[in-house]
């Protein structure tokens, strides 16, 4: 059973800082390549970062270039999503989702996916 379990999502207000992290279980952190997406209300869910192996090469969205952070923690079993300077447009429902390619953006490609965790960031 594939077991993705998202935390830290809270209300920040514009300009602040959260970290979101993604609990995986051993046999998903150690066979599937895991990455995060959002999914704002009315909108289709999008990609924001990825990740591979080792954590030498990430890839991010436009939108999340330069203001947020991909990162593992192989002791923890994590996937961390630091996200700085936030704007009222990352308002979001953040998801972590496994699958078997490394670092594609391609929301069909990824057939786990967490509960989901809410980020709403205030003006």
């Amino acid at each position: 059973q594939v077991q993705l379990s998202e935390s830290g999502g809270r209300s920040v207000q514009a300009g602040g800082s959260l970290r979101l992290s993604c609990a995986a279980s051993e046999r998903i952190f150690s066979r599937y390549y895991i990455s995060w997406f959002r999914q704002s209300p009315g909108k289709d869910r999008e990609f924001v970062a990825a990740i591979d192996w080792v954590g030498a090469s990430t890839y991010y969205s436009t939108s999340a270039s330069g203001r947020f952070t991909i990162s593992r923690e192989d002791t923890k079993n994590t996937i961390d999503l630091q996200m700085n300077n936030l704007k009222p447009e990352d308002t979001a429902v953040y998801y972590c989702a496994a699958t078997r390619y490394s670092l594609v953006a391609e929301v069909p490609k990824y057939p786990y996916w967490g509960q989901g965790t809410q980020v709403t960031v205030s003006s």
